[in-house]
């Protein structure tokens, strides 16, 4: 029969030999996750770098919002790639794939409801990248005529001809509008 102290000693002891396993299995995915997320950094920064360069080569200077945009959706994709990889790394796959699946069911939800919002991004860029729709050109959209006074990424502002500002969404300027001569 075994007595209370040598159940303790015992225990204590096959507790640090669990524990020594434990750090042995575990310091080499230390190891490794360190060197992924360095490698990783420094990637991701040379990645990012390319596509800010190619961006800013493709949208004249007073269209830096758009190529900022581009480089941001890039980086965010990047990252959580990365994150996904690092928790692979660290033996924890189970949660990396159930964050994988969430993160794309999150992701669907959330362009269903900016679904509008979306539509007048792109119609933005459109517009933006029009070169017969600028700034103090006379436009007719199918609700007004007015002056171009700003495109933006979201919304247009256009200004009639009473002085009063009129702020339509893309969406529905890119739809459907004419420019009217310069002799007018």
């Amino acid at each position: 029969m075994q007595t209370p102290v040598d159940f303790v000693v015992d225990l204590a002891a096959e507790t640090v030999d669990e524990l020594g396993a434990a750090l042995t299995e575990a310091v080499p995915r230390l190891v490794m996750a360190i060197v992924f997320v360095s490698l990783a950094y420094l990637a991701i920064t040379v990645v990012l770098s390319v596509v800010r360069r190619f961006f800013t080569g493709v949208y004249p200077a007073d269209q830096d919002l758009i190529a900022q945009l581009w480089v941001t959706i890039v980086g965010v994709f990047l990252w959580f790639g990365a994150a996904l990889v690092l928790l692979n790394i660290l033996g924890l796959g189970a949660i990396a794939a159930s964050l994988g699946t969430a993160t794309g069911f999150l992701a669907l939800g959330v362009s269903y409801a900016l679904s509008s919002m979306i539509e007048d991004a792109v119609a933005g860029i459109y517009l933006l990248r029009d070169p017969d729709f600028n700034p103090g050109d006379r436009v007719t959209t199918q609700s007004m005529t007015g002056t171009v006074r700003a495109i933006e990424l979201r919304k247009s502002r256009f200004e009639l001809d009473d002085g009063e500002t009129v702020v339509l969404a893309n969406r529905d300027v890119e739809k459907r509008w004419t420019k009217e001569s310069d002799s007018a």
